[in-house]
């Protein structure tokens, strides 16, 4: 069996991932099983990484 690795990018969609099931307080299970993986010269890359959108009130709050 050859052994892989998380590429940078990989890391940081499941940071990505983690951020955005804290942020909207959900399960981060199905998000991780639903990542499309291909393996790259730099390891594993998740092809289609979580996206965090802040809300405008999010945004406000943070300025006052």
């Amino acid at each position: 069996m050859k052994e892989m690795q998380l590429s940078d990018q990989a890391v940081g969609a499941l940071m990505m991932a983690l951020q955005k099931s804290l942020m909207e307080q959900s399960d981060i299970v199905p998000v991780i099983k639903d990542f499309k993986l291909r393996l790259s010269g730099d390891g594993l890359m998740v092809m289609n990484p979580p996206l965090v959108k802040l809300g405008h009130d999010d945004e406000e709050a943070e300025e006052e």
